[in-house]
């Protein structure tokens, strides 16, 4: 498994997540919590695991080193329950199946914040699959708080503060600090009483079946795919805008760029960024001289300017790249859309709420695209629950037959 920046640099006991060995596995948190175990060893996992099962719902968190690599990782995952909170280490080679059984155990509910990113990353990186899911942001979403954010809530509704330093922390080197392990339980430390608060807020609203449906649609969030790689050309912002040459300048230029990141291991952004390479396909300087004029500053024509050179040749007498086939919508799919959006707006806007706690873009293109007539017809709208469905069904079939879109 990718390690970040330090590939040699393996792990050997507690000192290499920021502890002393008399420490052990154990580390008391100055700021008054539960003592923190360190899962590193199947025998400790076997622990972490045994202690979760006991209690029926469980906070966690993971972080990545999105920043720091060509291909994320995940590289540490947080867990609570009331008076305990624990990390697993997924660096330290550990076959993390016992708690893959956990995250999908029924019995045992697992309580998230803006749960999605980390169940992609757990799914591709671990192969997890979740049940009984409670994410806090959608909770606050439902509920039309005016701040999503976790640092902001936790410091409203409890009063804590976390250390702003760690949210760019390379989470893939070891060791890792004290002070960086404090950050990250604190991720997972107040979200079985920030889910408390809101389960008694949405059973006030009558919000719970909602929440219930949203929260299991979000457990068949797939696996995260590659952030990069030459499959991900045509999602460079302004590509669609470049002429023919200009693109097939940028194609050389993005493919030059991959093979370095792979080779650094490290995101591609850091080797180049997206707006970098389109001056330099739109300008295609030909002498080393005129790199300056399309941004690069001297230490990357030092480095990288006679490859960027002869990239852009190559794109100078190359085929030209051209676009996947992307299916048009038709006119009417498009008003239907457009009536569908403008309803959406209107309803979250009256509710407090923002547009997607009333119904995903998706779920508007679907229905555009099928155009249901009736209420039986909307079962085949698979991001429409039945609780939406029987909440906002007239509404949706009355925007349809209004004549936008329809013939």
């Amino acid at each position: 498994m990718q390690m970040g920046r330090n590939r040699n640099l393996w792990y050997n006991g507690p000192a290499q997540l920021g502890l002393h060995k008399s420490e052990e596995n154990a580390m008391s948190d100055p700021k008054g919590g539960p003592p923190l175990l360190l899962a590193t060893t199947p025998q400790e996992l076997k622990r972490v695991c045994a202690a979760i099962a006991t209690h029926r719902e469980v906070a966690v968190d993971s972080e990545s080193n999105a920043l720091y690599a060509y291909q994320e990782r995940i590289c540490l995952i947080q867990l609570a329950v009331p008076g305990a909170e624990f990390i697993v280490d997924p660096v330290s080679g550990l076959d993390l199946a016992p708690l893959g059984e956990l995250m999908a155990d029924p019995a045992v509910q697992k309580v998230f914040h803006a749960a999605q990113q980390d169940i992609a990353g757990l799914k591709r990186d671990l192969g997890f699959r979740f049940t009984n899911l409670f994410d806090t942001m959608w909770a606050a979403r439902i509920l039309g708080w005016p701040h999503l954010g976790l640092a902001d809530i936790l410091r409203e509704r409890f009063g804590a503060h976390s250390d702003k330093r760690f949210q760019r922390a390379d989470w893939g080197t070891r060791p890792l600090s004290a002070e960086a392990l404090a950050y990250a339980r604190m991720d997972v430390r107040y979200l079985l009483a920030l889910r408390d608060q809101q389960q008694v807020a949405l059973r006030a609203a009558g919000q719970e079946e909602e929440a219930a449906e949203i929260m299991d649609q979000l457990t068949q969030t797939p696996p995260a795919n590659a952030a990069y790689g030459p499959d991900s050309f045509w999602r460079v912002k302004g590509v669609y805008d470049l002429e023919e040459r200009e693109r097939a300048a940028l194609w050389e230029l993005y493919h030059w760029r991959d093979q370095v990141a792979q080779q650094r291991d490290r995101p591609p952004f850091k080797v180049l960024n997206d707006s970098t390479l389109i001056d330099l396909a739109v300008t295609r300087p030909r002498a080393a001289r005129d790199l300056s004029q399309a941004g690069l500053k001297p230490h990357h024509i030092s480095r990288y300017g006679r490859a960027l050179l002869a990239a852009i040749a190559r794109g100078e007498r190359g085929p030209i790249p051209h676009p996947p086939h992307r299916p048009r919508h038709s006119d009417d799919e498009l008003a239907r859309y457009e009536a569908l959006r403008t309803w959406r707006l209107t309803t979250a806007t009256a509710r407090g709420v923002t547009s997607d706690v009333i119904c995903s873009s998706a779920a508007l293109w679907d229905l555009a695209e099928r155009n249901p007539r009736t209420p039986e017809e909307l079962t085949a709208i698979v991001d429409l629950g039945p609780w939406r469905r029987r909440t906002y069904g007239q509404e949706i079939l009355e925007v349809l037959r209004s004549g936008n879109g329809r013939r």
